[in-house]
């Protein structure tokens, strides 16, 4: 007899959710499988952010149901699984930090009684030289450009060695040097058997390590299946927001969609 499929990674079923007032999620459903990359595509204000922000917990759901690893979102605790980089932020939020101290951070959820093992200390100097950025590790986030900052966010994903990325928006304001590095990055997550799940605005450069594109439209999951062959590499219709690439653009902090 067969050994039974495994738990998708992420199930979400009938998901509603509420921005104050105003309904943002209309019944979502969105699955991730072991081993799968999907992009989740939308003009603004569609429900993206919105949508990943509610299987990390931070949006509460106000229907429907969300699985992690084959639990329920509400029992799920093994948090050292999932790696989170949030829509434009800085690495530093304000405070003064060297890119090794951001990273170092992604390990929290590993540490045992608080103490910082030499895997730690590997995991974090791994997860440096995955993003190219091993040689300013004692540098201060501040000194970096648009593009660093969002690859260090996403070195401090990578030190929880998790088997589920969830990004939301990697490439925007990212310089193309830097979102070749990314791309590289993520597929050599994906080879060694990491599950990703990506909001995007366009595919660019991760177009070739996408299985599967989720088109959110009002909230609603309107295309699941092949990336829609119209988007290639170009913006989703409808979609107005400019994302300079520039490799010093200064990071601002998005609306939720």
């Amino acid at each position: 007899m067969a050994a039974p499929e495994p738990a998708p990674v992420i199930s979400v079923r009938g998901a509603t959710a509420a921005l104050g007032a105003r309904p943002v999620l209309r019944g979502v459903d969105l699955t991730v499988h072991h081993g799968e990359v999907v992009a989740l595509l939308g003009a603004n204000g569609s429900g993206k952010s919105t949508a990943v922000r509610s299987v990390i917990g931070q949006v509460p759901l106000t229907g429907g149901r969300i699985e992690l690893f084959g639990t329920e979102q509400k029992r799920f605790r093994d948090w050292a699984r999932v790696g989170y980089v949030p829509q434009r932020t800085t690495a530093a939020s304000g405070v003064p930090a060297t890119v090794r101290e951001v990273v170092s951070a992604g390990r929290l959820a590993r540490r045992r009684f608080g103490w910082t093992t030499k895997g730690d200390r590997a995991a974090v100097e791994r997860a440096m030289e995955l993003v190219g950025l091993a040689d300013r590790a004692k540098d201060s986030v501040t000194a970096l450009s648009g593009g660093q900052h969002q690859r260090v966010l996403i070195a401090r994903a990578l030190a929880s060695e998790p088997d589920l990325l969830i990004m939301d928006e990697p490439m925007a304001g990212v310089d193309l040097g830097s979102q070749e590095i990314l791309a590289a990055t993520l597929r050599e997550q994906v080879a060694e058997g990491a599950s990703v799940l990506l909001v995007l605005h366009e595919l660019g450069a991760l177009e070739p390590l996408i299985d599967r594109a989720v088109v959110l439209r009002d909230g609603c999951v309107v295309h699941d299946g092949p990336p829609p062959e119209a988007l290639g590499q170009h913006a989703l219709p409808g979609h107005d927001h400019v994302h300079p690439h520039a490799a010093d653009e200064p990071l601002r902090t998005g609306l939720l969609t």
